[in-house]
């Protein structure tokens, strides 16, 4: 009896056993073909990156020559609808500005206005601190012409000011640059408007 039971249970630990090796034989298995299979994942990723990088240099790439164009297209425009010859333009500057805040200003050239501009209180701060704006540009036949400009903002003990300032202008062949800047005069603590040609 004894011996039967044992032949019994001999095919059962049998199959145990082979099952358990080949468990064992196909787990390395399992490990290879994952491992490969992550290699791949990171390869595509990688490749993908690269692509995308190329894209993105492509793109960057793309803008600047748009922005290129865009500026020369912009400075043909300008040639061609401000001849050098017949060019004239217009900036306005101010300098230390303790008694004049510039709230905007207005151009009159031979009694028709050309040019009105409101300043933000950050436009006026560039002006404080040195720049320079453009308010104007157009053409002009040569020969004597008369430029009025208004300025309206706060004057001394923050009251409303409003001043003009009147220049005739002789145009000549070529271009014809002015500047209007507003500077403080401290003997009567008021502003200064002066119209200056540049050479």
């Amino acid at each position: 009896m004894t011996l039967v039971k044992t032949l019994c249970f001999a095919p059962a630990l049998l199959l145990i056993s082979s099952a358990a090796t080949i468990a064992q034989e196909s787990a390395p298995m399992d490990a290879d073909a994952a491992i490969a299979e992550a290699t791949t994942v990171a390869a595509a990723e990688s490749e993908s990156r690269d692509k995308f990088r190329a894209l993105d240099n492509d793109v960057q790439s793309l803008k600047k020559e748009v922005l290129d164009l865009n500026r020369d297209l912009f400075l043909l425009e300008e040639e061609l609808l401000f001849p050098a010859n017949s060019q004239v333009a217009f900036f306005i500057s101010m300098d230390v500005g303790e008694y004049f805040k510039l709230d905007s200003v207005s151009l009159k050239v031979d009694g028709k206005e050309v040019a009105n501009y409101l300043y933000t209180d950050r436009e006026v701060d560039a002006l404080l601190r040195g720049g320079v704006h453009r308010v104007h540009m157009a053409n002009l036949k040569t020969g004597e012409h008369e430029l009025i400009a208004i300025f309206t903002g706060q004057g001394p003990h923050t009251r409303d000011y409003r001043r003009g300032a009147t220049v005739q202008i002789d145009k000549g062949i070529g271009a014809k640059y002015l500047e209007l800047e507003i500077t403080d005069r401290v003997k009567k603590q008021q502003p200064e408007f002066e119209i200056k040609e540049w050479e």
